[in-house]
């Protein structure tokens, strides 16, 4: 007897204040199918606390306990979880996840146009109704005129696929207004053509210095002023307590995204993760066990993947975001980055917590874009923001990157 479509993923929500919540997931297994639902629960905003995955390689048994927000969604959180599980057919029991041969259809990218007066906090509050009606922001240009006025060129994608009718349009400008009230003057959304999209993907230059410090895999000496990290993140493997299973052992301090981070740097390793435990000590300490297998089923025998391995994860761990206060001219400039998972995903609500980081600073934005490039042999999403030093509002570049720092990491 097969599984039923309710019991994929099954959501507990917590009884008494303080308390998490539990996601079960039932399903076949696939590689990097941790990684999917860790995106997932990230941007739904939850923390999850404890975690415990275990599968033969066919089919999979995972349980989160998830803290976080009140006004959880928990319906659409099941809904979205479930569509990232391999199918399975209740008419003849297990039906074994098989890679879809053809990469699917990339999204339609639309472009989202609004102009109206500037006030502090405008942009973080744009973002926010994105994120709540879950329009993903793919790039964003945001200018602001002389004459006290923004324009606003969001070129983002729908999960609902439901853009392009025009009622999902319209509800999304009508949120907008809602939210921003009388400071919008006008609002239009358009399917964006093959030669906006291509600008849209067209990335500006980045200075080579920025490249070289901000980039960097190594392990850095020294990180930038403003931001701290985890006194320590220990990877250990070992081959000897598992005739078939190399142990990954990792202790650190937990942040915003951890498990996710963990998952995503094993997916694009093609690494199987076969059992696994994951719990927060006293202090915001983390410990996770897992026991890993390569895509040929085999533990990791080769020394120099070993240490391959064993370094991105430390790396990515230690910093998983890159966060940097540079001039950029008479002005100042706050950039960020975080690594594209191998199958074209970037990080979630980045671009959600840098506006909210600024809004708290009380800092303005002038200038702002999202763009991804290549550096190395890596990926990277990355997002420009021109700072607004007017009004004798400056605030120390420390203070800036610490305090996006802060909010990326959760310490807050």
């Amino acid at each position: 007897m097969g599984i039923l479509y309710d019991d994929v993923v099954i959501i507990r929500p917590s009884e008494r204040e303080g308390d998490p919540s539990v996601i079960t997931v039932n399903c076949p297994d696939k590689t990097g199918l941790g990684c999917d639902l860790c995106r997932i629960i990230l941007f739904f905003g939850l923390s999850i606390v404890r975690g415990d995955v275990s599968t033969d390689g066919r089919w999979c048994y995972i349980v989160f306990w998830v803290v976080g927000k009140s006004t959880t969604r928990w319906a659409l959180l099941k809904k979205r979880l479930v569509e990232v599980c391999p199918s399975c057919s209740s008419a003849s029991g297990i039906s074994f996840y098989r890679p879809d041969p053809q990469p699917p259809k990339p999204p339609d990218v639309f472009l989202l146009k609004f102009c109206c007066y500037d006030r502090r906090g405008l942009l973080h509050d744009v973002t926010e109704v994105l994120c709540e009606l879950e329009l993903t922001i793919k790039k964003v240009k945001v200018s602001t005129t002389p004459d006290g006025k923004v324009m606003d060129l969001f070129f983002i994608t729908d999960t609902r696929e439901l853009l392009h009718t025009k009622k999902r349009q319209e509800d999304t400008c009508s949120r907008l207004k809602d939210v921003l009230g009388d400071v919008i003057i006008s609002c239009d959304i358009a399917m964006a053509g093959p030669e906006i999209t291509a600008c849209s993907q067209t990335s500006s230059f980045l200075p080579s210095a920025i490249t070289e410090d901000t980039f960097n895999l190594e392990m850095p000496n020294k990180l930038p002023s403003g931001i701290v990290t985890s006194d320590s993140v220990s990877v250990t493997m070992d081959n000897s307590l598992s005739p078939v299973h190399t142990l990954v052992q990792i202790v650190c301090q937990d942040h915003k995204g951890l498990l996710y981070d963990i998952m995503r740097t094993l997916k694009d390793y093609n690494i199987q993760i076969s059992y696994g435990r994951f719990s927060i000590k006293e202090r915001g300490n983390c410990e996770i066990d897992l026991f890993i297998v390569q895509a040929d089923g085999k533990k990791i025998v080769d020394p120099s993947k070993q240490n391959a391995v064993s370094s991105r994860l430390r790396m990515e761990l230690f910093r998983p975001l890159r966060v940097a206060v540079a001039a950029r001219g008479p002005d100042m400039e706050l950039l960020v980055a975080n690594p594209v998972e191998l199958s074209g995903k970037g990080r979630p609500l980045v671009f959600y917590d840098i506006t909210l980081a600024l809004k708290m600073l009380n800092t303005c934005i002038f200038l702002a874009e999202i763009g991804r490039h290549i550096i190395g042999d890596r990926e990277w999403e990355v997002y420009r923001v021109l700072l607004d030093e007017g009004d004798g509002l400056s605030v120390p570049r420390n203070k800036i990157a610490e305090g996006v720092w802060k909010m990326l990491m959760g310490w807050e």
